[in-house]
């Protein structure tokens, strides 16, 4: 198909180059040109100036950018996508943002003849680079239908989870419960240290029973080590976290948890780990 992506960031760069490897025609914007251009020397495809040449004559537009705002830039406006898109192409974002921005910008798509998708993603950088993505999206049947094999390019599952806005909240139960279980590890990690224990060994025995989880496989040793340079940012979760908190004042969801969670972010943060990964709360117990 013809697509085009915008944002070359650590997730996009490598998701747009997934679908060149797949065969689809790939139209590549960012910001900074210079990155569109080099992407372009590696991949092929083509580099454009405005997300509004990327859009012109593309079947599918991607786009994973920074926040709510950033969305707007590249989607509305005169040198936004929307404005050159043709009708009945569709516009899939995997930015982790709000679903108050997906539903307003699904509803301005319907107005002007095109379709929109959220669809954040889970699986971090490593995710994106091997291709094995978890993609959550929110929209009409038949246009995810349209959408979803062409998405299988740099994903390992993909699912409609209802209405416009559904994937976005089903990313920020995602995040909340990420926030959660690193905050648990973090304090059984401090603990079995405190208790003179071998790390090592007590987390390769819990791993096997109801206590296993994705980050005590993968966030452990790492830890252990005090080391926090290997996944997704603090500041990033921190940006997320706070969509969580925005969304449950607005729907009554409680989430003290989190709620304590980002308040250790902020501890790490002012620590000097704006760009420390995630499994960095172990750092605020160990000061």
């Amino acid at each position: 198909m013809k697509v085009a992506f915008l944002g070359l960031g650590v997730m996009g760069y490598p998701m747009a180059r997934h679908l060149r490897a797949k065969g689809h025609d790939v139209t590549v914007y960012n910001r900074t040109f210079s990155k569109a251009e080099t992407w372009v020397s590696e991949h092929g495809g083509r580099a454009a100036r405005t997300p509004r040449e990327a859009a012109q004559g593309q079947e599918i537009v991607f786009a994973c950018v920074g926040n709510d705002d950033d969305l707007r830039a590249v989607t509305i406006g005169p040198d936004g996508a929307f404005a050159g898109m043709d009708k009945g192409a569709v516009f899939v974002d995997h930015t982790t943002a709000s679903a108050e921005v997906a539903r307003e910008l699904y509803a301005l798509a319907r107005e002007k003849g095109l379709a929109f998708v959220d669809a954040p993603v889970s699986g971090g950088q490593a995710g994106a680079e091997n291709g094995v993505l978890t993609v959550m999206c929110g929209g009409d049947a038949d246009v995810f239908a349209r959408v979803e094999p062409v998405i299988m390019s740099f994903a390992r599952a993909c699912r409609l989870l209802g209405p416009s806005g559904a994937g976005q909240l089903t990313k920020m139960v995602n995040q909340i419960c990420i926030a959660g279980l690193v905050q648990a590890l973090s304090e059984g990690v401090h603990f079995a240290k405190k208790a003179g224990l071998d790390v090592e060994a007590v987390i390769e025995t819990i791993s096997k029973g109801a206590a296993q989880s994705w980050q005590m496989e993968n966030r452990y040793k790492t830890m252990n080590a005090g080391k926090y340079d290997f996944g997704f940012a603090v500041d990033w979760m921190r940006k997320d976290l706070s969509i969580c908190l925005s969304e449950a004042r607005r729907n009554g969801a409680h989430l003290p948890v989190t709620a304590l969670v980002d308040q250790f972010y902020s501890e790490v943060q002012k620590m000097g780990g704006k760009r420390w990964d995630t499994s960095s709360l172990l750092a605020v117990l160990e000061r």
